[in-house]
């Protein structure tokens, strides 16, 4: 009877904790491309120069200030920037001392469809997230 229980319990526990750590993922995803965009911001600010956030979708990763921040595996980006302002294959994010940016964003998502749009607004180079729903 004990073995059955604990086999009965580890049916639902299992699979609950992969969606927690792929929870977890996304979240943290979000977190790091939120940061790494307001890092950017203040440092424009503050330095009196353009900084570029440089987004890689198809390596889900953001480079800003010599270092790559790599998004978990759990999820899949895309990003929205001044076709201007790109390089081929990356987006490019660029914050002015004034306070302003290009404008743009990086959108996130999870594997199970949904998401977060994470926007650089070009007037004031705020940086907000807003969530959407998977189709």
């Amino acid at each position: 009877m004990a073995l059955a229980i604990a086999g009965l319990l580890m049916a639902l526990v299992v699979p609950a904790a992969g969606r927690l750590y792929s929870g977890m993922q996304y979240r943290e995803g979000i977190r790091e491309a939120m940061t790494v965009l307001t890092a950017a911001r203040m440092r424009a600010i503050t330095s009196g120069k353009p900084q570029d956030v440089e987004v890689r979708p198809d390596k889900r990763s953001i480079y800003y200030a010599g270092k790559t921040h790599t998004l978990p595996s759990g999820v899949t980006m895309a990003v929205h920037s001044a076709r201007e302002l790109n390089r081929e294959g990356t987006g490019v994010i660029r914050f002015y001392p004034e306070g302003g940016a290009s404008g743009g964003g990086i959108d996130i998502e999870s594997s199970r469809g949904d998401g977060v749009s994470v926007e650089v607004d070009w007037l004031t180079g705020a940086v907000s997230q807003a969530r959407y729903a998977s189709n």
